[in-house]
């Protein structure tokens, strides 16, 4: 069996998974340390596509611990897994309702194309939800790297006996994917269950309020810290984007002059912003 999951922190939770119930000989785990939610997806099934995924991903990352070429050698690193795994070899893909394992979960099942492997799909928010949810708490994931080991073990051994995607499931994510790798927006979102394309600046008066708001809370036109004001805005977003892509749109914003800025850019924790005034 093979498992492909999209991040570090549920592979690393499956990984612990298949330890404790010593499947780990049987059972791998390929992973994409990737972020599906943001940068272009254009003919990403294509050499063209990646290279310019990989353009974009440069003014993203941060440099400071060369993020970068980490980024990129296991990206190519996944692809290869994946392209290596053997006739016959079932396949299991965890993903959670939102844009970038959902975005994930279509480009995996496009690179699978042709290929007779028998592909299980886990929606992890709908079975915790299910499996865990208690009388008047209502539990949502937002992604399945919120979920505890013990709680996917769980969710592991419910699906057990899931049946694999039919032929016209996978035809249908197949041409779902081209349809996404046909437009060169750089931001997906996850609206009533499916991907949606958004401009670039999508969360940007999303970030001036969540500043507003912390100025007020602060009683203070101060300075704060970037990484507090990014922290914020992550802890309120109902979608999943991961931190970088956030401050990439402060700096836009910073750029724009709408925030003020003391200290150094070369990485978060080095500065801090103000909203300026009017």
């Amino acid at each position: 069996m093979i498992h492909i999951l999209f991040g570090q922190s549920p592979s690393g939770c499956l990984k612990i998974v298949l330890k404790k119930i010593g499947v780990t000989k049987e059972e791998h785990v390929i992973s994409f340390w990737e972020m599906f939610s943001i940068g272009p997806i254009w003919h990403l099934q294509e050499e063209i596509g990646k290279e310019a995924r990989f353009d974009w991903m440069k003014n993203i990352l941060n440099n400071e611990y060369d993020e970068f070429d980490e980024y990129k050698s296991g990206f190519l690193k996944a692809i290869n897994q994946i392209a290596c795994i053997p006739e016959g070899e079932p396949i299991t893909i965890w993903i959670a309702e939102n844009s970038h394992e959902q975005t994930g979960l279509r480009y995996v099942l496009y690179l699978l194309k042709g290929r007779t492997n028998e592909v299980k799909v886990i929606n992890t928010t709908k079975l915790y939800a299910e499996l865990f949810s208690q009388p008047n708490i209502k539990c949502v994931v937002l992604h399945t790297g919120e979920i505890s080991p013990e709680k996917l073990q769980i969710i592991y051994e419910e699906t057990k006996e899931k049946h694999p995607l039919s032929h016209l499931e996978r035809e249908q994510f197949e041409q779902e994917w081209l349809n996404l790798a046909d437009n060169r927006e750089v931001l997906r979102i996850w609206q009533n269950g499916r991907i949606q394309s958004v401009p670039e600046d999508y969360y940007d008066q999303y970030i001036i309020n969540r500043a507003k708001q912390l100025h007020k809370k602060l009683k203070t036109q101060e300075f704060m810290k970037s990484a507090r004001l990014i922290g914020e805005v992550l802890g309120h977003l109902e979608q999943y984007v991961g931190d970088e892509f956030l401050e990439y749109r402060l700096k836009k914003l910073i750029e724009k002059g709408v925030f003020e800025v003391e200290g150094s850019m070369e990485a978060m924790r080095l500065y801090s912003v103000r909203l300026k005034n009017d």
